[in-house]
């Protein structure tokens, strides 16, 4: 079984098995460094913490049937200074954030600041250029429990020449917010490595209660706003006030081996939002989390005709998606579109949908969502693996307006998104409850294309009923087959569903049906 290196930096290197098992490697594999024995694995995607800047090092897998050698060599860098030499405590009592921002701020270019085991208790912090910040093992960067003293950070500010400089941003608007735990503006080259901890503490503050009545939004726990070459490595990310990792207006970034977790009840702790950015690479990270666990935007309809930056060349890979809404989200606040996602060899696990887009009317004519695939996974008590719902009825002051509910055909104007091609392919579904699929376009604007290719879905003999789609007048629904409305082509091949109660296949609207290997009895 081949092995290649996904990524490494002075002090760490991360692995992944080629093979066809979604998340999980077909058996647990001995991890050997330069003939060492380091740990057992059981994973595809696998990482090495603590190794030596510019140094060759010899990978060897070893297992039953998985054996793999793999040579590779580590980044090289200026210098590595621990923290405590600037003055942090790291005892999670004293206030270490001076301490930090100084550290930060004095460190030169390709430079690594070190964070030995401990707690280190700061208020938010701002991240230059050409750093490295490692978390070592028992390490946690934990968040300041006193709201008030979060720093507010505004939407947009225009410079003394005029022009206008965007800073901060929440749910497609480009609004005020209070500063996340870490947040870079304007940056290039940044990593983030672990594996240790970083840590928003919300459950001791009050972010996750009575925030409708905050004075701005509440602070992501990492913010990266119009940076280039992100990296984020094997670190565990947590707690977050509300969404735990969100790049906005960034290209380049790459998340991998990454846990982000929070408690299932926390409100909008989405584990990881790239909002209108591109070449986005997630694979071989872990999510459970109280809300999507990755949500793919690009802004309100303001901000998809201002800058018309649509989120495009995203790929998923090797993920494990556990109890959120949706393993993976696009939008709702698609105004400048999502192109070209790959989704494959993932497991979702317990999330209420699989794929989940969450679109409607008002999202604007450059809302244009394309070149979707999902190809390779297994879902284990999702409750409808697929939605496309172009009825989305939440977020806005107009949700519940006769222009959002309407079924009439209305006429196609500037505020109307556009649903291109969406393809699944090798699907393993089992205990769903709901629907098999749930896809609801517009009259006015169908879906161009849905194809199914080697599906598998069963539902679970327990399965209560739900609503699949959050839409104004939503039914509530229990072992749904496919359901499709307004989709103008639909290719269904080698689809099997067991369990449905009643039609296997609801299709209206739509200009064209191909079945093969489908059993409708």
């Amino acid at each position: 079984m081949n092995v290649k290196l996904l990524f490494s930096s002075a002090c760490s290197a991360c692995f992944e098995l080629e093979n066809t098992d979604p998340y999980y490697a077909p058996e647990k594999f001995q991890v050997l460094l330069n003939d060492a024995e380091q740990y057992e694995c059981d994973h595809n995607v696998f990482s090495l913490f603590g190794l030596e800047p510019d140094t060759e090092y010899r990978l060897t897998l070893k297992g039953e049937r998985t054996e793999g050698v793999l040579v590779f060599r580590t980044k090289a860098e200026r210098c590595a200074i621990d923290v405590h030499d600037f003055g942090a405590v790291g005892d999670g009592v004293h206030d270490d954030t001076l301490a930090i921002q100084t550290a930060i701020s004095y460190l030169p270019d390709n430079g690594r600041l070190v964070f030995p085991k401990g707690a280190y208790l700061t208020r938010p912090l701002i991240l230059k250029s050409h750093i490295t910040l490692a978390f070592c093992e028992d390490a946690v960067l934990l968040g300041w429990a006193k709201r008030e003293d979060y720093p507010i950070v505004p939407g947009t500010v225009t410079a003394l020449n005029g022009e206008e400089l965007h800073f901060g941003g929440f749910e497609g608007n480009a609004v005020s917010m209070y500063q996340s735990l870490l947040t870079a503006q304007y940056a290039e080259d940044i990593k983030i490595i672990g594996p240790g901890t970083v840590d928003g503490n919300a459950q001791n503050t009050d972010f996750w209660t009575n925030f409708h009545n905050f004075p701005t939004a509440r602070p992501r726990l990492m913010f990266f706003n119009r940076c280039k070459n992100i990296t984020v490595h094997g670190v565990h990310a947590c707690n977050s006030p509300s969404w735990q990792l969100h790049p906005y207006f960034s290209e380049d970034l790459g998340f991998y081996d990454v846990l982000i977790s929070a408690p299932k009840n926390s409100p909008n702790t989405d584990a990881l939002d790239p909002e209108s950015c591109t070449n986005v690479n997630i694979i071989g990270c872990r999510f459970t989390v109280g809300d999507d666990c990755i949500a793919i935007k690009s802004g309100k309809i303001e901000l998809g005709r201002k800058f018309n930056q649509p989120a495009a060349f995203h790929t998923i890979r090797n993920c494990l998606m556990e109890y959120g809404h949706g393993a993976i989200t696009l939008g709702s606040e698609i105004g400048a579109g999502v192109r070209d996602l790959s989704v494959s060899q993932c497991w979702f696990r317990g999330t209420d949908r699989g794929l989940r887009i969450k679109s409607r009317r008002g999202r604007g004519e450059n809302c244009r969502i394309d070149g979707v695939r999902f190809d390779n996974i297994r879902m284990e008590g999702v409750l409808t693996p697929v939605v496309i719902n172009l009825w989305y009825n939440c977020c806005d002051p107009d949700r519940e307006s006769e222009y959002v509910w309407s079924r009439e055909h209305l006429p196609v104007d500037d505020r109307t998104p556009y649903m291109g091609a969406f393809h699944f392919s090798r699907l393993n579904c089992t205990d769903a409850e709901v629907a098999a699929c749930y896809i609801d376009g517009l009259p006015e604007a169908p879906i161009r294309e849905v194809s199914f290719e080697d599906i598998s879905v069963s539902f679970s003999p327990n399965a209560k009923p739900g609503i699949p789609a959050m839409e104004n007048f939503a039914k509530e629904r229990c072992r749904l087959g496919l359901y499709l409305d307004n989709v103008q082509h639909i290719r269904i091949n080698n689809v099997r569903l067991k369990g449905v109660a009643g039609e296997k296949l609801i299709a209206d609207h739509y200009e064209s049906l191909e079945k093969s290997g489908f059993d409708e009895g």
